[in-house]
């Protein structure tokens, strides 16, 4: 078994519905039976007629489920004769007063705000009841907090021990992807992505078919996005499309990231990272770009000068830093203008893809200016790609043959883009951006960042793999993912 598939609904008959599609994507059924209005006396009958194997749970309100039960309530229900063919999911608090048979019993333990200190002594005190499988549930706030996660699963792995271990949150994914192939029992995968029943819990059916979990194991390529925010992004479609076309035994991972130093330090640099975990290859966006440059052992030149990176390589024991951003930015230009030379460009930004974008616009012999909300933070970028810097708030870019926005929002009107040529968002989610309909409403050609966003991910997957990258299986996917 590895994907279960929560099943929550306050009633049997949308319960039974839901867990016919349940059955389509998962291999076991968790019934949430704390979701329902009323706890009927039928729910052996109700379990019998489900094809696939069940874990009953009634989770109180104080450990995470959907409503107020008391202890002899609790203790009520678990003294019922329930079939053996039933899991059941007892909090460690209840364990010791039920009769439930141990071969049956998951012993469970929650932790909706952090990893705790005592992790190990959990762990074994949860070890000491006479349940077969032991579940630990912590809440990561930073990425790191999946490392002690990780080495749980070790540990119950070398002791031979049935363990459920996951990091809740965005930040603790990686322990839903990876858990199965580190020995863990099971992993959770939500019927919808609304349909969650704790933080970060990932969608079953992209378990299988984005991430394919069930082709993972302990020497799958790890690769993966590093930002904050992460989880909006494509990118783990399209590469794990890429990877599955071209015969990788690879998986790209959304990583969550606030604090970058112990991040790379505790996880990925290959002389001080604690996890033994094939990674190979990291995407870097923002707020990142800059920042990592500092942890890297080399940098191309041409991404030093730009001031950015957005592709780190982990090979002998070093992480080498480049940035595919430029490549995949000027591609799509080239297309819909050809030569660039001479042309007024406007840039809008101060971060690190505007530093990519004025530093290959200057490469072009473009003649660049460079907008920012705030001019103080594209200072460094103008002064050292002597580019001229304006206030955004007073720009007009009429006259300006191209318009290139780097920024993540929209950061200028219809009334602004009047009489510019072609106007350019660096954005793809959506395809249709704010930014985009303000330049066609100013009567200005348009190109999205899709085209971009694929070619650079292309650049991406052959540095890290050494294989050609599936251009249309990638540009496919990233469609695919954002279709409403």
């Amino acid at each position: 078994m590895r994907i279960c598939v929560p099943v929550c609904a306050k009633t049997f008959a949308d319960m039974a519905e839901a867990c016919a599609r349940a059955s389509a994507v998962g291999d076991i059924i968790e019934l949430r039976l704390d979701c329902l209005q009323d706890l009927v006396s039928e729910i052996e009958t109700f379990v019998s007629r489900l094809s696939r194997p069940i874990i009953l749970t009634l989770r109180p309100a104080e450990q995470g489920g959907y409503r107020v039960l008391g202890r002899p309530e609790r203790v009520a229900f678990w003294a019922r004769d329930l079939k053996p063919d039933f899991l059941c999911d007892i909090e460690a608090d209840l364990v010791l007063d039920v009769a439930v048979e141990p071969s049956r019993l998951i012993v469970s333990h929650h932790d909706f705000t952090g990893v705790p200190e005592n992790l190990d002594q959990l762990y074994e005190r949860l070890t000491a009841t006479p349940a077969r499988i032991v579940k630990i549930a912590v809440r990561a706030n930073q990425i790191t907090d999946c490392i002690p996660v990780f080495h749980l699963l070790d540990r119950a792995n070398n002791e031979q021990r049935a363990l459920i271990a996951i990091a809740m949150g965005n930040a603790g994914i990686a322990t839903r992807i990876l858990g199965p192939s580190r020995g863990a029992y099971l992993t959770y995968g939500s019927l919808e992505d609304e349909s969650a029943t704790a933080p970060g819990q990932v969608n079953a059916r992209q378990l299988r078919s984005v991430y394919r979990i069930d082709e993972i194991d302990r020497e799958t390529m790890i690769c993966g996005l590093v930002g904050l925010p992460v989880m909006h992004s494509v990118s783990p479609h399209m590469h794990n499309a890429a990877f599955a076309t071209a015969g990788v035994n690879g998986v790209y991972l959304p990583l969550e990231v606030r604090e970058l130093e112990s991040f790379v330090r505790r996880m990925i640099h290959p002389r001080t990272r604690e996890l033994d975990w094939n990674v190979r290859g990291l995407s870097i966006t923002a707020p990142h770009k800059s920042a990592v440059m500092e942890l890297l052992d080399w940098i191309e030149p041409e991404a030093r000068e730009i001031g950015a990176i957005n592709t780190v390589v982990i090979e002998n024991d070093k992480l080498r830093g480049y940035n595919t951003d430029v490549h995949g930015f000027i591609s799509p230009l080239r297309e819909r203008l050809g030569l660039v030379k001479g042309l007024r460009v406007a840039v809008i930004g101060a971060g690190g893809a505007a530093r990519a974008v004025v530093w290959a616009m200057k490469r072009e012999q473009a003649n660049v200016t460079l907008f920012a909300r705030a001019p103080d933070k594209a200072r460094s970028a103008s002064e050292n790609f002597e580019v001229p810097c304006e206030p955004l708030s007073e720009a007009s870019f009429r006259g300006y043959d191209v318009v290139i926005n780097a920024t993540p929002e929209s950061p200028a009107t219809a009334e602004q883009l009047a009489g510019a040529g072609l106007v350019y968002d660096l954005i793809y989610n959506p395809i249709e951006t704010r930014f985009l309909q303000e330049a066609r409403a100013a009567g200005c050609h348009t190109l999205g960042g899709l085209k971009m966003l694929v070619a650079q991910a292309q650049l991406q997957f052959e540095l890290w793999t050494g294989k050609t990258a599936p251009a249309s299986v990638m540009h496919d996917a990233a469609i695919a993912a954002l279709r409403p």
